[in-house]
């Protein structure tokens, strides 16, 4: 995002008053968007501390300092996306996942099963991977939904399947390994 180094903020809110609710608005909505979907278990810093010296920086990254009356709750999502935190995967949010889980039977073709998120590519018939380096409003990609992946010993993934859910796909992975540990919620790729 550029930043206009003459924008006057008080001007564009109409005075300093109101550009202070605006702030406070969407650092309101952040949090509680956070405390909704932020898997605070998963990170390493302190989310308070974190959070005040990464989200102003990351908010002005993802929208213009003038355009803070439109923040919204896909905006939560980029800002999210932007510090990298990670986010339980709850069929709502299009949030990047990859969960490998190990194979139990010893003697099987496959040692791993790995579940995806992916999505087609709008332009040609082709299945892309959906990590977190992508984008997830990308208009050139369908909407994302979920690979099904078997892993031999040398690391070559085979598609089995697709689901439209995690949970759906954890429940196929579950079938063809009755017993493996497979998590119930899986976070969202958002490596630091």
């Amino acid at each position: 995002m550029r930043h206009d180094p003459d924008l006057n903020l008080s001007e564009a809110y109409n005075g300093w008053d109101q550009f202070t609710r605006e702030l406070m608005r969407v650092a309101g909505m952040f949090e509680e968007w956070a405390c909704m979907h932020v898997a605070f278990d998963h990170m390493e810093d302190t989310w308070s501390y974190y959070l005040e010296s990464c989200f102003g920086e990351a908010c002005l990254a993802v929208m213009d300092a003038s355009a803070l009356a439109s923040f919204d709750a896909d905006d939560c999502l980029r800002v999210a996306f932007r510090l990298r935190l990670p986010v339980w995967e709850n069929g709502e949010l299009p949030i990047p996942v990859d969960v490998v889980v190990d194979n139990i039977c010893a003697d099987a073709t496959f040692k791993a099963f790995r579940i995806q998120t992916v999505r087609d590519l709008l332009s040609e018939p082709l299945v892309v991977p959906y990590t977190d380096s992508d984008c997830p409003f990308d208009e050139n990609l369908g909407e994302r939904y979920f690979g099904i992946y078997g892993i031999d010993e040398d690391g070559f993934a085979e598609h089995i399947s697709d689901r439209d859910s995690y949970g759906l796909a954890r429940e196929l992975v579950l079938k063809l390994v009755p017993g493996a540990d497979c998590a119930e919620r899986a976070v969202g790729l958002c490596p630091r």
